[in-house]
């Protein structure tokens, strides 16, 4: 190895050594400083000061899942669009019409979902219950009128 290359990496193995250095230190501190005793209720796992009731399994709704890819979906537009905003002088005008072709997909894409009843989030029955309530209330409102 020459001067000129070790003078070159001088500056990541310093880069290396402080990080190594942080690591150990972080895991040994606790170690040194933490309590030693130890209890019942010290070895209970607990989250937000919450002892735990059940299972860890929980089971969670499919539409969990759909409004998470949707947000997922929708979090990258955004990702997408500030990356073209920082960008807007550079690209012109050709740069917008891709964007409005972008948004535009997205819009129609968010539109086919909403007219299937992706985001729905009532279950059929309670959606069908109301529907016949609303049926029901208009046949009232046109004999109360008939009359």
């Amino acid at each position: 190895m020459s001067i000129d290359t070790i003078a070159h990496n001088w500056s990541f193995a310093v880069y290396i050594f402080g990080v190594l250095f942080v690591c150990v230190f972080m895991l040994a501190i606790p170690v040194l400083m933490g309590g030693r005793s130890k209890g019942r209720a010290k070895t209970e796992p607990f989250e937000s000061g919450i002892v735990s009731v059940g299972g860890a399994r929980l089971r969670l709704s499919a539409k969990f899942y759909l409004v998470a890819m949707f947000f997922v979906i929708f979090d990258l537009e955004a990702l997408f669009l500030f990356a073209w905003s920082v960008s807007v002088r550079e690209s012109g005008w050709a740069g917008f019409i891709e964007v409005v072709i972008f948004v535009s997909v997205l819009l129609v894409g968010l539109i086919y979902i909403w007219r299937i009843g992706a985001l729905d989030w009532s279950s059929e029955k309670r959606r069908r219950r109301i529907n016949d309530k609303t049926k029901a209330k208009t046949k009232t409102d046109a004999t109360v009128n008939s009359n």
